[in-house]
C-alpha cells in the first residue's frame, strides 16, 4: 500500500522488525536469569491494572491491616463471629436451634436488600441478575417480578447493604438465615413486631456486640495460629519496598494491642534477630477510625507504653506509633501528598473509594477470593467456549426466524421480501419453516438456559463468579473496583513477583464497536485514518470498504 508516493509497509517495516528482535532478546534474557516474565504474571497471584500506576513516582505506601497484611482463615474468623452473633440472639430470646455457620451461601459484593429481607447479585449497571430470599434462591421470573423496574442504588444506605469485605460474612449468614426464622412465623411475639429492616438493625447489633465485648479478639489473641494464615514472602515484599526508599505506613482500624500480637505473629518469626515488626514501617497509626481518617481531622495520640497509655500529640515522627489522627496528619508528617501516595486494603469503600475520593491517593484492592475466582476461569474455559458456540448458533436461527417474518409481513402488503431466497415463497411455506425454526429454538434454549445457571459454580453454586453477573456482564462489585481501585490483586505479597519500580499500564478497553474496526483491519491489513506519517503529518484517506 502506497500513500502520497510512500511505501506505507516498508516505512514501518523496518523499526517493527527491530522492535521485535529486542523483544525476543529481552525474553530470552529473562529465562535465562530466572526472571518471570510479564506473561508469567497473569495468573492467580499476578497484580491487574485498571489505570496506569508507575510505582516510581510513589514515594509512601500506606497499608491496612486484617485482611491485608494479616490474612484469616475466613472459616475459623467468621465462624467464630457467627457464633458470637447467634449467642447474643439467643441470649435476647430469638430462636435459633438448628443454625449453623454456612460459608458458600455468601460471597463478597453481593447486596441485602433490607426491605425485602433479600440478599442479591447486581450487574454493573445496577440490575438484579440473581437473589436470595432467606437461604432460598429465587427463579429467574420471581426475580424479574421483584425487581424488574428496580436497580441498586448503594447511596440508599437505609436499604441497600453493601458485602465490601469477608467481615460482611458472618453478618450476611446469620441475617438470611434468621429471614427465615421470621418467615416461619417462630420469633416470640414478646420480642416486638418486627420486618426485615428491624430483623437486620438486630443481627447488626448482636455481632456489633460480639466485636465491641472483645471475646472474639480475645479468642484470636490468645490463639492466633488458628485464625491468622501466615504468608512469609510478605516480608520480603515490604522489605523490598522499604530499601527502594518508599515510606511504608500502617494504618489499622484495630486498636494497639489487638494490632502488636496480630503483626507480631505475622512477622516477627521471619524477621533477623535485631528487628521486630514495627521496623518495617515509618509511622503506626492504630484505632485510625476509617473512614473518617480520609475525610476530617481527629486528635491524634502517641502510644508511649508497651500497655498502650497514650500522650496528645501534633505531628507524627518516623518510627513512630499513634492512635487516631488523620490522613493530613501523615502528608504532613512524610511531606508527601495525594497521587504521591499509595494506599493498599480489602475494603472498597473504607480503603480504596475513601482515599481516592478525598486526598486523590493512588489505591489498590486486595481480593483473596480472585485465587480462586481464576483458577476457577481457566478450568470452566471449555464448558465457556461451548456455551458461545450454541448462543452463536441459536442468533443465526434467530436472525433466519426474522427474516422469514418480515417476509411473511412484506407478502401481506404485496411488498418484495428482504433477502431473495424468500421472495417466491408462500404464505404456508413460510409459515411451515418458521415452525421448524421455532422448534430449533426451544431445543437450543434447552441447552443454554442450564448452561447460563450453571456458568461460575466451580467458584460458587448459587452466585457465579464474584467479578461477573451473567456470562459476559460485570458485576456491581466489578465496577466499583475499577471505578476506584488502580490496581488489584490476592494477596500483598504478589508485589514479589514485580518490582518497587514497575510500571503498571492499564489494557486497551473495548467498545462494543471495537470488533466491527477489527474487522476492518484485518481486510485492509493496514487502517486508513489517523496513522502518521513519516514526517509527523496525518495520512490522508485512503479508499476503503469494509
Amino acid at each position: 500500500m502506497a500513500l502520497r508516493g510512500i511505501d506505507v509497509h516498508a516505512a514501518f517495516e523496518g523499526p517493527v522488525e527491530e522492535a521485535r528482535t529486542e523483544a525476543r532478546k529481552a525474553e530470552d534474557l529473562l529465562k535465562k536469569l530466572d526472571i518471570p516474565s510479564p506473561s508469567l504474571r497473569n495468573s492467580p497471584r499476578g497484580i491487574f491494572c485498571t489505570r496506569t500506576l508507575n510505582l516510581r513516582s510513589i514515594s509512601a505506601i500506606g497499608y491496612d491491616m486484617d485482611y491485608t497484611l494479616v490474612h484469616y482463615n475466613v472459616k475459623a474468623w467468621e465462624g467464630r463471629a457467627y457464633d458470637y452473633c447467634m449467642e447474643n440472639l439467643k441470649n435476647m430470646g430469638f430462636p435459633i436451634d438448628g443454625l449453623a455457620f454456612d460459608p458458600d451461601l455468601v460471597i463478597r459484593g453481593l447486596v441485602i436488600d433490607k426491605e425485602g429481607g433479600n440478599l442479591v447479585k447486581a450487574d454493573r449497571f445496577g440490575y438484579i441478575k440473581r437473589a436470595m430470599h432467606g437461604t432460598k434462591m429465587l427463579s429467574t421470573r420471581a426475580v424479574s417480578e421483584i425487581y424488574g423496574r428496580e436497580l441498586v442504588d448503594l447511596r440508599q444506605k437505609s436499604r441497600w447493604e453493601f458485602l465490601n469485605t469477608f467481615f460482611s460474612v458472618s453478618e450476611a449468614v446469620a441475617y438470611m438465615q434468621m429471614v427465615d426464622k421470621l418467615d416461619g412465623g417462630i420469633i416470640p411475639s414478646n420480642l416486638g413486631s418486627f420486618d426485615y429492616k428491624g430483623l437486620y438493625k438486630v443481627v447488626g447489633k448482636a455481632l456489633i456486640a460480639a466485636h465491641v465485648e472483645g471475646r472474639l479478639k480475645s479468642e484470636i489473641m490468645s490463639n492466633p495460629e488458628q485464625f491468622v494464615e501466615p504468608d512469609p514472602e510478605l516480608l520480603f515484599t515490604l522489605l523490598d519496598q522499604k530499601e527502594a526508599g518508599k515510606k511504608l505506613v500502617l494504618i489499622t482500624n484495630s486498636d494497639y494491642h489487638y494490632t502488636h500480637k496480630m503483626m507480631h505473629h505475622s512477622f516477627n518469626r521471619f524477621l533477623p534477630n535485631d528487628m521486630g515488626w514495627r521496623d518495617l514501617f515509618d509511622i503506626v497509626i492504630v484505632s485510625a477510625n476509617k473512614p473518617e481518617f480520609f475525610q476530617m481531622s481527629h486528635p491524634m495520640y502517641e502510644v508511649v507504653t508497651e500497655e498502650g497509655l497514650m500522650r496528645p500529640c501534633f505531628k507524627a515522627q518516623t518510627g513512630g506509633l499513634y492512635s487516631g489522627g488523620s490522613a493530613q496528619m501523615v502528608e504532613s508528617s512524610l511531606n508527601i501528598h495525594g497521587d504521591e501516595i499509595l494506599y493498599i486494603g480489602d475494603h472498597i469503600y473504607t480503603d480504596v473509594s475513601q482515599p481516592k475520593v478525598h486526598l486523590r491517593w493512588r489505591a489498590a484492592l486486595i481480593c483473596r477470593e480472585l485465587e480462586e475466582e481464576y483458577t476457577a476461569l481457566i478450568r470452566s474455559r471449555g464448558r465457556r467456549q461451548s456455551l458461545v458456540e450454541l448462543i452463536n448458533q441459536k442468533e443465526v436461527v434467530v436472525d433466519l426466524f426474522n427474516q422469514l417474518r418480515l417476509a411473511l409481513q412484506r407478502q401481506s402488503k404485496g411488498r418484495p421480501a428482504q433477502i431473495v431466497a424468500a421472495t417466491n415463497v408462500n404464505k404456508e411455506n413460510l409459515t411451515e419453516r418458521m415452525q421448524k425454526l421455532l422448534l430449533v429454538m426451544q431445543i437450543l434454549d434447552g441447552k443454554i438456559a442450564p448452561m447460563l445457571e450453571a456458568d461460575g459454580e466451580l467458584f460458587n453454586k448459587k452466585w457465579g463468579y464474584l467479578s461477573r453477573a451473567g456470562l459476559w456482564d460485570k458485576s456491581h462489585l466489578m465496577r466499583q473496583i475499577e471505578k476506584y481501585a488502580d490496581i488489584y490483586t490476592s494477596r500483598v505479597s504478589n508485589f514479589l513477583y514485580y518490582t518497587p519500580f514497575m510500571y503498571f499500564g492499564s489494557q486497551e478497553q473495548n467498545l462494543a464497536h471495537d470488533s466491527y474496526t477489527h474487522y476492518c483491519s484485518q481486510i485492509d491489513n493496514f487502517p486508513s485514518y489517523g496513522q502518521l506519517d513519516q514526517h509527523g503529518g496525518e495520512i490522508q484517506e485512503t479508499n476503503v470498504s469494509c
